[in-house]
């Protein structure tokens, strides 16, 4: 741990590496505020750092409650008492959602830290959540890896999994954190260079082992539906699912689309094919699509990009005393859903 404003100024980072913080960094306390640095300086000074405390989080949003794993994590060698909702647990605005007790000197240089990663846990799987509501029961697949940065891609894809409900993750370590394999099907980039769907679709069937799913987008060269057909022709049985991914420039995937697919298939004998749907999902969308015939979402921005919700921890007793800032309540505000965790 950064103990003091001079370790803080004499640490040294390397100029070649990737910007994002090792995990031995986030422990020293180097992601920091560095006012909570300086507060450890002025209240050694005084002989107040071991000072008891309480504080509390809570959010002014609605949300799924994630990320206190993390926390727990952060704070297992630190020698103070923690409170927590359940991860998966609703929590409303302002109510209290994790609370701390121990010597300030303990936790408080980690503020910054524990909020940035409840923040971020909770925006995720409420969203995730969000879609796979929207579902009805149809798996819910998380494509969002490409739109964050990778320190914390497998962070957003393991919460949307583990807490937010989503049945795979196409982020290999993301999924490996939460002990399942990544789900995925091919990139347009595979068919774009072979050419053809259906021989790349055969390629992939004669190369990969038969337990990896064989799932293929339909979009890259022909009309959607005829597509779909030539591999359901080809493969038969062995073809588990056809992906749409239909670009905004040629109109997206709409319920049409989705109900005409599940028509051909059909009508000619494929009822097992799946129709897996991609590309600019939200929960609305979700919901008509599944309605139309559509078996499985793969859903990236909507997730990756949920706007961090605003965490706020407060001191509510020093030495036991009742305290608060201007406009709120003094002492620590009850929530019998809180567990000891630690």
């Amino acid at each position: 741990m950064l103990k003091s404003l001079q370790e803080a100024t004499s640490l040294k980072v390397k100029s070649e590496r990737f910007l994002s913080a090792t995990h031995d960094e986030i422990k020293s306390g180097a992601t920091t505020d560095i006012y909570f640095i300086n507060t450890r300086d002025v209240l050694s000074s005084v002989n107040l750092l071991d000072t008891k405390v309480t504080a509390e989080i809570f959010s002014r949003s609605t949300g799924i409650f994630a990320g206190c794993g993390e926390v727990f994590e952060l704070l297992k060698d630190a020698n103070v008492e923690i409170e927590s909702l359940k991860e998966g647990d609703t929590f409303t605005p302002k109510e209290v959602v994790m609370r701390i007790k121990g010597s300030y000197g303990e936790f408080g240089i980690y503020e910054t830290v524990l909020l940035g990663m409840l923040s971020s846990s909770c925006a995720w799987a409420t969203a995730a959540r969000e879609c796979v509501d929207a579902a009805k029961g149809k798996p819910v697949l998380c494509f969002g890896a490409r739109h964050l940065h990778p320190a914390v891609a497998p962070v957003m894809e393991s919460t949307a999994l583990r807490v937010g409900g989503c049945a795979g993750a196409s982020c290999v370590l993301g999924a490996k954190l939460c002990g399942a394999e990544p789900s995925g099907t091919v990139p347009h980039a595979a068919i774009l260079i072979m050419g053809d769907t259906l021989k790349l679709a055969e390629a992939y069937d004669n190369v990969l082992p038969a337990n990896i799913g064989r799932t293929f987008l339909v979009d890259t060269f022909h009309d959607e539906c005829e597509e779909a057909l030539r591999l359901a022709r080809a493969l038969g049985d062995r073809l588990g699912a056809v992906r749409l991914d239909t670009p905004s420039e040629r109109g997206g995937v709409t319920v049409d689309l989705v109900r005409e697919m599940r028509f051909r298939l059909d009508h000619e004998g494929f009822k097992h094919v799946k129709i897996v749907v991609s590309g600019g999902l939200n929960p609305e969308r979700i919901a008509l699509l599944a309605d139309a015939g559509a078996d499985v979402f793969g859903v990236g921005s909507y997730i990756s990009h949920a706007t961090p919700m605003d965490m706020t921890m407060d001191l509510k007793e020093v030495d036991g005393k009742p305290v608060a800032k201007r406009g709120r309540l003094p002492g620590i505000l009850e929530n019998s859903r809180l567990v000891r965790v630690k």
